[in-house]
This record gives structure tokens, C-alpha cells and sequence, in this order.
């Protein structure tokens, strides 16, 4: 049989200035002084988090294939923060955790109570990144976090993501319960029930990855692949809408899509779309075992 040429799905053109490598040294120097301060404060564990994904991000703006080193250390970096950040959620208040971050082993305390950050949106974003960064022991970690410490944040999310939280969860533990999981998530995101975001968003981008995931663990390539490309042609539509958002970092690169190609990657599944939003060498796990993480 033949193979299909993969379809190709640009990102908005972005031009580096050109003292790029300067910038973005100057970007990593800072994202390291947020980091060594979460030694001392856990209590920004949020915005560590925060300013980490957006470095790589950044990176990616630069570098759209994830070619150079310091692009994946930024990825790296940003998965070694949401593991830690977890971790630090989970531990008995008054201890602490050692964590790797940014190639040098940290002494966090625990965070002793839930916070605000300690949220289900971000253990996604958490998860994603030991997804995509090949962790599977932090995939374990992550998904042994109960959904009632992410509720007891306060964050306010759509009841569907509890449920897309426990799904992911089933399905890496090898829990009997995924089936169930998944269909009240795909329940949930009914249009009609939503309390917190609008239509487009949860059409656009909060969607694309349960259904991408359901043609995963049901083995369709086609469909999964069709499912892809859906997602990434969305994830394109919604972040091109208007200016703010093309500035907006979050549509650099397509999280939870990446992710999930990158598991059906290793599962043998072909690929079947090029773009940007999914960088190259992330997708391909080209950097695995470039040094300890």
C-alpha cells in the first residue's frame, strides 16, 4: 500500500529578530532564577509553572522544529516544573521533595494544602508535558494525584474535565473504569451546559483532544489521523481569529494534540500531518536520553 504524503498545516509566519540567540539566552537566564526561587517560595509554584511552558513555547517561535538542545532543555525544563509541582501538592506538609529541574537536583517544601494552581487545567498541562518529554514515571506520579485535591483548588472548570482528568488517568494505570471516564467527559462538553468558557473554545480546543484520544485507544488510524488533523486545523483557526490572540503565547504549539501524536508515535501509528504546532523532533523523541532528567 501506498503512503500517504502527510498533510502540511503552517502557523502564522513568525519572523525572529536578529539578535535571537541573545534574547532567548536572556529568556532562559530568567526562567532559571524562577525556578531556584520555588526552593524557597513553593508558594509561586504557579507562575514558575506559568513562565517555564512559556519558554519553551517561545523556543519553539524560534526554533519550529525543536532542532537545537536549548529548545528541548526548555521542554524539559517545563515538565520537570509540573511534575515538581505536583509532587510538592501530594507531600506531607512540613517535608519536603527532591525534584530535578533544569539539570540540578532542588529541595522544595511541601505546598502543605491546595492552591489555587494546583489545578485540574494545570495537571493537564503537566501531564501533557511528561507525554510529549517521553517521562513515563512522571506520567505514573501525575496520574496517582486525586481529582478531589484538584477540585479542592477552587479553580472553576467545567465538570467535563474531572472526568477527562480521570479518563487519562484509567487509561495510563490500566484502570477498568476508562470507558466510563471517557463518556462522561465526552458527556460533558455539551455546548449547551457550558458554565465557565463559550462555544468556540470548548469546539476549537478543549474538544479536539477526547475525541483524538478515543480514535487512540480504539486503534483507528484513519480516524485518528483525520482526528489530527481537525484538531491542529482548529487549534490554527481559533489562534489566527483576531491580533490578540496571534500574540497570545498558547497557540504556539498545539499541547494536548502533540501529546496524544506523540503517544500514537510510539504505539507505531503513522503520522500523517506536518506542522508547526507540532514540532518535529518532539513528536519524533529525536532528543530522548540527551542527558539526565
Amino acid at each position: 500500500m501506498m503512503e500517504r504524503m502527510p498533510m502540511k498545516i503552517s502557523r502564522t509566519p513568525y519572523k525572529p529578530c536578529d539578535d535571537s540567540a541573545e534574547l532567548l539566552r536572556g529568556l532562559d537566564a530568567r526562567t532559571l532564577r524562577e525556578i531556584e526561587r520555588i526552593e524557597r517560595s513553593p508558594n509561586m509554584f504557579g507562575l514558575t509553572f506559568s513562565k517555564t511552558l512559556s519558554t519553551a513555547y517561545i523556543h519553539c517561535l524560534h526554533d519550529p522544529t525543536a532542532r537545537t538542545s536549548e529548545t528541548w532543555e526548555a521542554w524539559v525544563a517545563a515538565m520537570q516544573t509540573g511534575a515538581a509541582l505536583f509532587a510538592s501538592a501530594a507531600a506531607p506538609e512540613g517535608s519536603t521533595v527532591e525534584c530535578m529541574i533544569a539539570h540540578k537536583p532542588r529541595t522544595i517544601p511541601a505546598l502543605g494544602e491546595p492552591k489555587h494552581f494546583t489545578d485540574a487545567g494545570t495537571w493537564l498541562q503537566a501531564f501533557w508535558l511528561a507525554v510529549i518529554c517521553r517521562e513515563q514515571e512522571r506520567m505514573t506520579q501525575l496520574c496517582k494525584v486525586s481529582v478531589e485535591q484538584l477540585w479542592a483548588s477552587g479553580a472553576d472548570f467545567e465538570e467535563y474535565i474531572y472526568a477527562w482528568v480521570q479518563a487519562l488517568q484509567a487509561y495510563w494505570l490500566q484502570r477498568p473504569d476508562l470507558g466510563e471516564k471517557l463518556v462522561a467527559a465526552f458527556d460533558g462538553t455539551d455546548p449547551q451546559n457550558l458554565r465557565f468558557v463559550d462555544r468556540e473554545l470548548m469546539l476549537k480546543i478543549l474538544y479536539p483532544p477526547l475525541n483524538l484520544f478515543y480514535r487512540f485507544i480504539t486503534q483507528d488510524q484513519e480516524k485518528f489521523n483525520e482526528a489530527l488533523i481537525q484538531a491542529v486545523q482548529l487549534h490554527h483557526e481559533y489562534w489566527t481569529e483576531d491580533e490578540e490572540r496571534r500574540e497570545d503565547l498558547d497557540g504556539a504549539v498545539a499541547l494536548a494534540p502533540l501529546a496524544l501524536a506523540c503517544l500514537a508515535h510510539d504505539a507505531g501509528q503513522p503520522i500523517e500531518v506536518q506542522s508547526e504546532y507540532l514540532p518535529e523532533n518532539l513528536l519524533d523523541r529525536s532528543w530522548l536520553g540527551e542527558f539526565p532528567t
